[in-house]
């Protein structure tokens, strides 16, 4: 199959990637007048769209993000849909909480759009399902040899061993509020650590919808204490979005350790860039060797690259005889890593 056997399910645009013969949008930049959402993050779900389809807690976390009224209708993806002919249906990818694929089939062909994705198990919501395909269309956010990320308990371990080291320090670390802050706070009660955990008010409500998804984050209480009260905190954990670093709000800490919890902590000049004092290595997408590992899974006779580093998954695709192609779609990774 050439690229061209694709085209009536799939099509680069200025909007995003369009299914003509459905007639609607998947993660359009622009607001269209239908649009399948893979997942919550605002440079994937934009407010604006006439009408949505999405994973019901997709759908939850963008009226909290945009309030109820992001779209003139809004629709839960269940089972197998029929969208003007082209059969449709939703499957987790493993990135955040209501994270899916969409796999499209029409005339015999399977086109699957990954959105973002993980191979890394993440207890904040349902793994990566793989699904047989024709074409399948993967991001690139960590495309290059050099990201190998390690496993998420060892980052942990070390960000528990700082506290143990230097309890009169509080542990302030940055993650962003859709994922990454409940996943960092799953983790830390994997390991064992049950203390309270602060978060700062910009992840309360995130962090509320999670629990009441039966994702269980334990004793976390406001980052809400006045400079005074700060001074008193020993062995504290506090998580907050990475903007907060750079406001008023973290200088009631005194001589905090300062960390970020990002796949991009591995690269140092990041850290540096940050003034990070503890790096943490934790990705809710999947590294060169996870990325490349599933499209030889998946073996589909093309796939297409989204936006992120294509230059070596190119070359790698030459070098492995694999049709690919780079699509260059602008807009995404603006709510970075």
């Amino acid at each position: 199959m050439q690229s061209e056997t694709f085209t009536h399910l799939l099509l680069p645009r200025p909007e995003g990637l369009y299914c003509p013969a459905g007639d609607f949008h998947i993660d359009p930049v622009r607001p269209v007048a239908r649009a399948l959402i893979t997942h919550g993050h605002a440079d994937h779900a934009r407010a604006g769209h006439d009408t949505v389809l999405a994973s019901r807690q997709t759908l939850d976390i963008m009226a909290i993000r945009y309030g109820p009224d992001f779209a003139r209708v809004t629709q839960a993806a269940e089972g197998r849909m029929d969208l003007g002919g082209v059969e449709v249906s939703f499957h987790p990818a493993g990135h955040v909480l209501g994270s899916c694929q969409v796999a499209l089939h029409q005339g015999g062909v399977t086109a699957v759009v990954s959105g973002d994705y993980s191979r890394v198990a993440n207890p904040a919501c349902a793994p990566f399902e793989p699904v047989p395909c024709d074409l399948f269309v993967t991001e690139a956010t960590f495309a290059l040899p050099v990201f190998k990320h390690p496993p998420p308990q060892d980052e942990i371990a070390r960000l528990l061993a700082s506290v143990r080291a230097f309890p009169e320090r509080a542990h302030l670390v940055g993650a962003y509020a859709l994922g990454k802050a409940q996943r960092v706070i799953m983790l830390l009660r994997e390991a064992g650590y049950d203390a309270p955990i602060y978060i700062h008010g910009a992840l309360q409500r995130l962090c509320e919808y999670h629990i009441e998804q039966g994702v269980k984050l334990g004793d976390l209480r406001p980052a809400t204490m006045d400079k005074a009260e700060a001074k008193t905190l020993r062995e504290a954990v506090v998580i907050a979005p990475p903007s907060a670093f750079a406001s008023p709000w973290v200088q009631r800490f005194t001589d905090p350790v300062v960390g970020f919890a990002s796949g991009w902590m591995q690269i140092r000049g990041r850290v540096r860039q940050r003034g990070v004092e503890m790096p943490l290595v934790i990705s809710d997408h999947v590294d060169w060797p996870d990325l490349t590992g599933t499209l030889r899974e998946l073996n589909p006779e093309e796939f297409w690259i989204t936006h992120g580093r294509d230059d070596a998954l190119m070359r790698w695709a030459a070098l492995e005889q694999r049709r690919a192609r780079p699509l260059h779609l602008v807009g995404y990774e603006d709510e970075a890593e």
